[in-house]
């Protein structure tokens, strides 16, 4: 459970767009989407290496 201390004087939209950075940095949704269909786990190895695969390569180009 995520717990946010709003200060004095604090605005709702600067409470709230924390809340979202510290949820976000959870990963619950990006789990809770990847539990929502099943899949092989020689799908979820070659997603993996292609994705690192990819990352490499920006890298490698100084394309980032």
């Amino acid at each position: 459970m995520l717990i946010i201390n709003i200060k004095e004087n604090e605005s709702i939209d600067k409470a709230l767009k924390r809340f979202k950075k510290k949820f976000e940095k959870t990963g619950v949704l990006k789990q809770l989407r990847a539990r929502s269909y099943y899949e092989k786990k020689c799908v979820t190895k070659r997603n993996q290496v292609i994705r690192a695969a990819y990352r490499q390569n920006l890298f490698a180009n100084d394309n980032y």
